[in-house]
């Protein structure tokens, strides 16, 4: 399966120009790694999919004032973060009512936060070159390629850390590892 990249530079030239077919062509190219980012930091589904709209239309709106077109993922990430924030912030300051039988119970709370700061652990825990592939390629969504040149791999380097990587978070969280119980507590 070929990765989707950035659209290219003459696109991105001839869209600041003004090209109103460029400027769909670029708008269109960049949703999809405009959405996966998105999804990757947005609190919710809905805020993910409005943040990637709004990225766009400011693309859309904005696309004259890009100075390089190299930054152009640069900027739309920023944007997504940006309007990201501004949501989760925005529900802080006014809540949704929530009715009772949606709140998870105490219970599940705590083993899905227990859950998630194993994985944390697992993940901090890793050697820094296979912790950069692992956070790119399954958190923030980066295809394998651009994951490789943004690390300054060759493709089969990439997927030989990650591989490692995954490997080295499974076995962290194997119960018969003893990763998933307590504290460390003694067999005596």
């Amino acid at each position: 399966m070929a990765d989707a990249l950035w659209p290219g530079e003459q696109l991105i030239a001839a869209a600041r120009d003004g090209d109103g077919e460029a400027i769909t062509a670029l708008v269109s190219g960049s949703h999809p790694h405009v959405r996966r980012f998105a999804h990757s930091l947005c609190a919710t589904p809905q805020d993910a999919e409005d943040a990637a709209q709004e990225a766009l239309i400011i693309l859309y709106r904005r696309i004259g004032m890009l100075r390089a077109s190299g930054a152009l993922a640069s900027w739309m990430f920023r944007i997504v973060r940006n309007e990201c924030l501004r949501r989760a912030r925005s529900a802080l300051r006014h809540p949704e009512p929530v009715p009772d039988a949606a709140l998870p119970s105490f219970e599940d709370e705590v083993l899905r936060r227990l859950e998630a700061e194993l994985v944390a652990r697992a993940i901090a825990a890793l050697p820094a070159d296979q912790r950069r592939v692992l956070i790119m390629r399954d958190i923030q969504g980066y295809s394998g390629r651009m994951t490789a040149d943004a690390l300054g791999l060759s493709t089969a380097a990439m997927k030989s850390r990650l591989h490692r990587a995954r490997d080295a978070v499974r076995q962290a969280l194997r119960p018969e590892d003893g990763a998933l119980r307590g504290n460390g507590g003694s067999d005596a």
